[in-house]
């Protein structure tokens, strides 16, 4: 029996498993729905730009500094709040409904190193704190939890025939469907938890047998 949360306790839960796809387009695609992207740091932006401006203007020492310093703290604490609260909402509901999880090992050190928009996307998402939390939960509440390795390919692989023939790499990152050379057509994201679930239990049942 699975199990899931109500307040601080746990009853009967979902039997299901979902591989789970990251990225910036969506937050998160999983087995049968999507996760928006929220967009903390996007949406407080303007606001954060405008409070840094004011404290960059004031005077050293001076209360207005004061001030300015502590509006600028007070919007990155939000930011912080909000995106923690995401992250926690989600988790939880992914553990409710799920009995294993199978997930791209990202390198997300490695995705944060980029610089301009995508950057700044890639740092709003906070993909490796969604991870470590989802781990977390499925450790306490007894999921089965996969890291599937990050050079496994899961976007170009067709789920349909298994072909390499999908889109590869950043430079094609803006291609959203395409159709394998067997006919089939594909959502890059649907395909790519297709991909990630069906190697997440591969993975699961060859370590559940070894022990």
């Amino acid at each position: 029996m699975g199990w899931l949360w109500v307040g601080r306790g746990l009853v009967g839960g979902g039997g299901g498993s979902t591989g789970i796809d990251l990225g910036l387009s969506s937050y998160a695609v999983l087995h049968g729905r999507k996760i928006a992207s929220p967009k903390f740091f996007r949406r407080q932006e303007k606001k954060l730009r405008r409070a840094q401006r004011k404290l960059s203007r004031a005077e050293k020492g001076s209360n207005n500094r004061r001030k300015a310093k502590l509006a600028v703290a007070e919007i990155h604490a939000r930011i912080a709040d909000q995106r923690r609260d995401f992250i926690e909402q989600e988790t939880t509901r992914i553990v409710r409904e799920n009995q294993a999880v199978y997930v791209e090992d990202l390198n997300v050190k490695g995705m944060g190193t980029r610089r301009g928009k995508l950057g700044k996307s890639i740092h709003d998402q906070s993909l490796g704190m969604f991870v470590r939390t989802l781990e977390a939960k499925c450790d306490r509440y007894g999921r089965g939890f996969v890291k599937v390795s990050r050079w496994f390919p899961s976007t170009q692989l067709c789920s349909a025939c298994g072909a390499l023939t999908g889109p590869k790499g950043h430079e094609q990152l803006h291609i959203r469907r395409w159709v394998c050379d067997c006919g089939t057509e594909h959502d890059r994201d649907q395909n790519a938890e297709r991909n990630l679930r069906a190697e997440g239990r591969t993975i699961f049942a060859a370590g559940q047998a070894e022990k």
